[in-house]
Order: C-alpha cells, then structure tokens, then sequence
C-alpha cells in the first residue's frame, strides 16, 4: 500500500513538474500576418509554421478538394525556390518538413537545427510571397493526390467511412464533402481557378506564424520583418457559417465497402463547434465510453460478452459543427443491430446515473496527461499555438483549457449526454461488405 501512494505521488508531482506555463508573445505584421513566438532554449532545434485558415469548407461545392491540393501545390516550387528542390533543401539542412489540411485549417511546418531558423522562414515566405501555381505542377500534384485518394480511401479497407458519415449527417454546410475531395472536380479545374484560390486564401492577413524553440527574439523578429513584412495583404475574406436544420428523426444509411468482410455500425451525432464547453464535455464522455481496456464499451461488448471485435467512441470536433462518433464490428454472429443496442444502453447510463467522483477523477488525471503530451515538445506546442489562435481566437488556452476539462462536473457529463446523444438526433450508417454480383 506504501508503494501504491509513494507511485501515486511521484506520478502528481511529474504532472506538476511538466505542465509549466507555456510562455509567448504575440503580435501582427503590418499587412495583418499573425506571429507567435515561443522561446524554449533547452534543445537546438527550431519550429517554424504557417497556418492558414483555408480548408475543405472553404472551397466551391462544384470544386472541391482544392485546400488538400494545395497542400502538395505549393510544395512545387517558387521564384526561388527550384521545382523539386523544397524536400532536399530541408533534408539537406538536417531538418523535416510536412503539412497537413482539415474541414477548418491547412498547416505547414519545418523543423530544423536551431541555426536554421533564418533559413525555415525564408522558405514559408517564399510559398507565401510568390509559389509557382503553373500546369506542369498542377498536373503532377493532381496525379499525387488521385494516387493517395486510391491508397487512402478508395482501396483502403472502411476508407469511404467519413464521406458517408458526413454526407448524410450535413445537409447544407459544406462540412458534408471530404478534404479530399473529387477527383471529377479537381480534372475539370482551370489554372485560373488555382492561382484565384491561390491569391484568396493563402496571404498574410489569412495567416499565423509560429516560432518556436532555440532562438534568440530580437534576430527573430528581424527576419520575420525581413522576410514577411513586404508580402502584400490581401482581401478581406467574408465568412458565415451556414446552419444546418435540427435532426429530429434517425437517419438510417447503409454502404457496401468492397474491401472489408467484416461489417461495422457508425451511430453519429451532430455536436456543437469545438470552441464550447459542451464539446469538451463529450471528449470526456467519449473517454467513459471507450479509452482504454477499463472502458465502458470496450468492458462491455469485447471483454465481458464478447459481441465485438473492435468499439470506439469520439467527438470529431470542428470550428462551426462536430460529430460524435460511437462504432463497432461485431463478433462472429452477432449482428449489427445487437451492437446498436448495446451502445445505446450504455449512453442511457450516462444519461440517467452520474458517474462516480472516482471516475471522475481517473477523466481529469487522462486529460492532465493528454495535455502535458500535447506540450511536450516544440512541435507540439507550436502546432497548438496556431490552432489556438486560429480556431478559438485565444492563444492562452494552450495554458488554461486543461483548467476548463477539470472543471467540468458529474451533473454537465449527464446533461450534456441527455442534450445530444439521442436516438432521434443521429445517424446509423450499416457499413457492409460489398455484395458480389450474381
């Protein structure tokens, strides 16, 4: 028993030790680019990141796909930057690079020895200043993106699950389309209709900077003016979000996926946008249900009656909707309905029982952890301060969200549940294999 406490005391006061303060200073560019810098000299290593806020939503319903593909786009090349030569300056200067694109945001980053720095912003100014959006690349990333669509979705066992998620549970916002997009869409786009995409959405007033890392602030500063401060801004981008009507009745779907044996059962909820207290709220259900070998569902319908092969329960949160996401395959003959059942059993007992303060503690332990591992490292952290300011508009909450997560109560975990966890509020996708032909 001493062991058990002395453990448990080592594991608090690691908690305590690690979760420091994140510290930054942030302020804009006089054409409106956002900075954030962050200094950590404790590694020689370097962050340097732009987010845009460009993603699938953005894109014309008849062209869609374009904030994905311009994610490889303007890897092509710029003015000074030869086609090709993007990944072997990086590599070549002992650093690494990617990106990445969602409904909301696409992201770009590099990580390089601490001496480079100068070198990383150069090169995100010059995808941002002037990037060769020509044929040749065009035709080459459209080939890329058709390849990763096959690897990816079309060939991929339960690869079409999120298009059909979202295209039966969005009606009228665009989050009803994937991040990839259409292959259709993207074949009958101009150049024209590129390089307008281009000149919208990828310019400094649609932008933050992150620095973060071995750097000194007074010569970061220098090169972000240096580098950034000339790039022209450009227009004003008007948003609205489109509302979708309430679900009041279960959607019923079904799918065929010729590339699995095994079924699954995706039931899904509409969920408010990620910035809400409510969201974080179904995080923490989402943890009750289906974190881990002790979770309810797994405990349930894997260990204890041996109905599934495999449960899951998330909240894919984004910056005007989400969904919460509650699936399973079933074992052997159980059936599909069999599992809905059951799932809906265990979202009543959350609906209708408060869950113990044990337990309570054991969510607020995993999201003290999840929060220190998000900030573990430059890149993580850098990653987060761009997220933080450019879907939640506050910086800060790279500090204080965990403190949002603690405060949350027994009675909002069952509220919340009885808000948007109801049969009449979903979407049940069946996901079959597909029939063969007789």
């Amino acid at each position: 028993m001493k062991n058990f406490y002395l453990t448990a005391l080592l594991m608090l006061l690691s908690v305590t030790t690690f979760a420091q303060q994140v510290a930054f200073e942030e302020y804009d560019l006089n054409n409106g680019l956002h900075v954030i810098l962050h200094q950590d000299n404790s590694a020689p290593v370097v962050t340097t990141s732009v987010m845009y806020h460009v993603g699938a939503k953005d894109e014309n319903p008849e062209r869609t796909g374009f904030a994905h593909f311009f994610e490889h786009l303007l890897f092509e090349g710029t003015k000074n930057i030869g086609r090709g030569e993007w990944f072997k300056i990086v590599s070549g200067n002992g650093g690494t690079n990617n990106a990445n694109t969602t409904q909301d945001r696409t992201y770009y980053y590099e990580v390089f020895p601490s001496n480079n720095l100068k070198l990383g912003l150069w090169m995100e100014s010059e995808r941002m200043l002037h990037p060769i959006i020509n044929q040749i690349g065009v035709d080459t990333q459209n080939e890329v993106v058709k390849e990763e669509k096959r690897l990816r979705v079309d060939n991929a066992p339960y690869g079409h699950w999120n298009a059909e998620v979202f295209k039966h549970l969005f009606k009228k916002h665009p989050y009803h389309w994937t991040t990839i997009g259409s292959m259709d869409h993207l074949d009958a786009s101009t150049l024209e209709e590129f390089q307008a995409f281009n000149k919208k959405f990828y310019v400094p007033n649609n932008a933050v900077l992150v620095v973060a890392g071995d750097f000194e602030k007074g010569a970061a500063k220098k090169h972000i003016e240096d580098y950034f401060g000339s790039i022209p801004r450009g227009e004003d981008i008007k948003r609205s979000i489109i509302k979708e009507d309430p679900i009041t009745s279960e959607i019923k779907a079904t799918f065929e996926d010729p590339n699995i044996q095994i079924p699954a059962v995706f039931t899904v909820y509409r969920t408010p946008a990620m910035t809400t207290r409510d969201a974080r709220v179904l995080d923490m259900i989402s943890t009750v249900l289906s974190d881990g070998k002790s979770s309810r569902l797994y405990k349930k319908l894997v260990d204890d009656k041996k109905k599934a092969m495999q449960v899951a329960a998330f909240n894919y949160s984004l910056e005007d909707y989400g969904a919460y996401i509650v699936l399973a395959l079933p074992l052997g003959e159980n059936t599909l309905d069999d599992l809905v059942k059951e799932m809906d059993e265990e979202i009543v007992k959350i609906q209708t029982e408060l869950i113990s303060d044990k337990d309570l503690q054991k969510l607020r332990n995993k999201f003290e952890n999840q929060f220190v591992n998000s900030n573990s490292s430059v890149e993580g952290i850098a990653n987060s301060l761009a997220k933080y300011h450019m879907l939640y508009k506050d910086v800060n909450l790279i500090n204080t969200e965990i403190e949002i997560y603690n405060s949350i109560t027994k009675e909002e975990i069952r509220e919340v549940a009885k808000k948007y966890l109801n049969t009449n509020q979903r979407l049940v996708l069946d996901y079959l294999p597909k029939k063969e032909k007789e």
